[in-house]
């Protein structure tokens, strides 16, 4: 299988450049001195952004679309969206995640996403969700990346036989291994879970993927252990931190002491703009905290930072529509990251961050040599394409075609004012 692209821009690059794909990877990518006419087979990119697919990081896919089931989370909560899942998940049953799963994907591959990182709740003896996202994701391998993570939703050490859970999961075939030290009932064993976490995943030989102090406490503070874990055991880079939200509540004195520990740590974060701006500062009346992590002194920092959607329609958020674009705007809207500066590279934070987290870097990118794989953005860079929130119009995996769309167009007369 091979394709020739034209006309198409590159990210942080101003000529039109020619790619050319064979047997999946690109082959060959070189400038062009202006357009120029489409030979008869290629795609002409008429001058449209071309960049490495949308990667979505973070996503309970085995609650998608399960919003108002039995009950809707009122209060808008973390804390109520836990216990509405708790109601959903006895009518968990394989036909119904897949059915569930298959429709999300196709709202995430329909905007763009190629790889997914997703979290299975495995406080649940039968592990039906996290079976069948395993087994979904080596039915889909060919047309999507998926990782999953196995989450203990209501604690690891906490939970009955909650490590018996985790060590089954992960022999099953998990590919991440999850946490959730605020969750614990005591700080003690909030910090015994992330040895333990790091200690499996040493043991298994697997990512870390942990929520990390996601509650407006500014007292929350295991993303140090979980840091310092990461850092004496030389995982830094396999080791992600979720949410983190406590943070945007920490003083800036510890911040200050905190950052050396995530330099020097190399581990990765997660920010979910939209779910937590919408569960986090629910028990402030005014003024009230944007609950977000410090995404912007994370960056400034030169540490690794994404950005995901993490619910769609679910007990935790009830909205969501797959377009990673909207997250990252209401993203950088929170952090107040709206200088041009920010605007100028604003894609790597749903893009190349994102696969540094996945740790998929090696064969991902616009590069000769790695899997033909792109998005076409309704745009010419990273600033414009954010600013019209831009259609994926093209979304291309190794050498073939998955999604295409026609640009959207207006086709009424100039408006008048009488």
């Amino acid at each position: 299988m091979s394709m020739k692209i034209v006309n198409a821009r590159l990210r942080q690059k101003s000529q039109l450049h020619t790619l050319e794909i064979s047997a999946g990877l690109f082959s060959q990518i070189s400038e062009q001195d202006s357009v120029i006419a489409c030979p008869e087979g290629a795609i002409d990119a008429g001058g449209k952004l071309l960049c490495a697919p949308f990667v979505e990081p973070h996503i309970h896919l085995d609650a998608a679309l399960t919003a108002g089931e039995p009950h809707w989370n009122q209060s808008g909560t973390l804390f109520e969206g836990i216990e509405r899942w708790s109601e959903r998940k006895p009518m968990l049953h394989e036909a119904d995640i897949r059915r569930r799963v298959l429709d999300t994907i196709e709202l995430l591959v329909r905007n763009g996403v190629q790889h997914i990182r997703t979290h299975a709740d495995i406080s649940d003896p039968s592990l039906v969700g996290l079976k069948t996202l395993c087994a979904l994701r080596d039915e889909l391998k060919e047309k999507i990346d998926l990782q999953v993570v196995a989450f203990p939703q209501d604690g690891l050490l906490s939970f009955p036989n909650g490590m018996q859970l985790m060590e089954e999961a992960l022999e099953f075939g998990a590919d991440v291994v999850g946490g959730i030290p605020h969750f614990e009932y005591t700080r003690e064993l909030g910090v015994e879970s992330m040895k333990t976490v790091i200690g499996l995943a040493k043991k298994y030989d697997r990512l870390v993927d942990v929520h990390c102090d996601e509650i407006d406490d500014p007292n929350s503070r295991f993303l140090e252990v979980l840091a310092c874990e990461a850092l004496f055991n030389e995982l830094g880079s396999h080791v992600t931190a979720s949410h983190t939200t406590a943070m945007h509540s920490y003083d800036n004195a510890y911040c200050s002491k905190l950052f050396r520990l995530l330099k020097n740590s190399g581990i990765n974060f997660i920010a979910c703009p939209t779910e937590s701006i919408h569960l986090q500062g629910r028990f402030d009346t005014y003024p009230k905290r944007r609950g977000l992590t410090r995404v912007k002194e994370l960056r400034e920092a030169g540490i690794n930072v994404c950005f995901a959607e993490d619910s769609i329609f679910d007990p935790w958020y009830s909205l969501g529509n797959g377009k990673l674009l909207r997250s990252l705007d209401f993203g950088l809207h929170i952090c107040h990251m709206m200088g041009y500066r920010d605007f100028e590279n604003a894609l790597d934070l749903i893009t190349d961050n994102s696969a540094r987290t996945l740790n998929i870097q090696d064969h991902y990118g616009i590069e000769t040599g790695k899997p033909g794989s792109f998005i076409l953005l309704d745009g010419e860079d990273d600033y414009s394409v954010l600013r019209k929130q831009g259609d994926v119009l093209l979304s291309v995996r190794q050498g073939e075609i998955i999604m295409q769309r026609e640009p959207s167009r207006v086709t009424s007369g100039r408006y008048v004012l009488a």
